[in-house]
């Protein structure tokens, strides 16, 4: 099976670059400037420190990487379905692999329904779990979730996707994994925030463990089997984010809580995914309140340490 790999920002082109070990992959990038550096000089900006393979092959038309028989869809989770509506070959029968996290604003639909929405005849697949594009660029261990309701499909992608120093684990459970990636953005803002405010690590453990709950309340609403968020799709990718400044939810929920310029040209996918769960809560009658918490914090409607005051205040209950 052919691989290409949708999207050069740092953790496709860590995909890219982890996928070359295994052979040949085609890496496509919007921007010519990404292209053309990646072809002239082996680097990328997007990925500072880490060479890129010979068996990388750049490229900036849409339609020669689609040619592949599996596509690594490597952009933002709001951008995926722009993605998909600008392929220009038939995507029918291709694996599609989302490594997105997070829900779409519009439809409230993960990776998953938005491949099938606009591919239907294609086999949608995830990959998530604990990673960053450094780790994986670098050659570190890493290790991911790979979920594909088709278990042919997501074991011949195991196969395929697998390299020396990325392991991937199979499940059929693709709802399960996506609202792992999603929802542990969303707590990561929150943890950041706490931290922010200087309310400690006991505080950050609690908002963790509750916003577990919350993650698995989700996903048995959805239909998802609870246990597969004590995997590395949601607990393992939970303990990451949730404790590591180079996660861009924690710095973001940091900044807020220090009430501090937060990046505005970062890509923090946790706020749209807060907002998406915060409309879903409302339609569908759930009770997630540290999500709520984290839409209203995020866009200005409560000042972070009355956010967390409300929190605390909550009626008393059994865990």
């Amino acid at each position: 099976m052919s691989v290409a790999v949708l999207g050069g920002g740092a953790f496709g082109t860590a995909l890219a670059v982890s996928l070359a070990q295994n052979g040949p992959v085609t890496l496509w990038a919007r921007d010519a400037a990404v292209v053309d550096e990646i072809a002239t000089h082996r680097t990328s900006a997007k990925l500072p420190g880490c060479a890129l393979p010979d068996a990388i092959t750049p490229t900036t038309d849409l339609a020669q990487a689609a040619e592949a028989g599996v596509l690594l869809l490597a952009v933002p989770m709001q951008a995926l379905g722009d993605l998909l509506e600008l392929v220009p070959v038939q995507l029918a029968g291709k694996a599609l692999v989302a490594c997105s996290k997070g829900i779409e604003l519009r439809t409230l639909c993960g990776p998953a329904a938005v491949i099938a929405r606009h591919a239907p005849d294609a086999v949608p697949a995830i990959l998530t779990g604990p990673s960053f594009a450094a780790d994986i660029g670098r050659g570190l261990p890493t290790a991911l979730t790979l979920a594909c309701a088709d278990a042919d499909t997501g074991e011949a992608l195991q196969t395929r996707l697998s390299t020396p120093t990325l392991r991937l684990y199979r499940t059929t459970d693709t709802i399960g994994a996506e609202l792992g990636g999603a929802l542990k953005n969303v707590i990561a803002i929150a943890c950041g925030t706490a931290i922010g405010l200087g309310l400690g690590d006991s505080a950050r453990a609690a908002l963790m463990t509750r916003g577990f709950a919350e993650m698995q309340r989700l996903a048995a609403h959805l239909g998802a089997d609870p246990v597969t968020l004590t995997g590395l799709s949601g607990m393992g990718d939970l303990a990451l984010t949730c404790h590591s400044e180079l996660s861009r939810n924690f710095r973001h929920g940091a900044a807020l809580g220090a009430g501090k310029p937060v990046d505005a040209a970062a890509t923090v996918e946790g706020v749209a995914t807060a907002r998406a769960l915060a409309k879903l809560a409302r339609r569908d009658g759930l009770d997630l309140p540290i999500c709520a918490t984290v839409d209203a914090i995020a866009a200005g409607e409560i000042a972070p340490h009355d956010a967390m005051r409300a929190l605390l205040t909550r009626p008393l209950k059994e865990e």
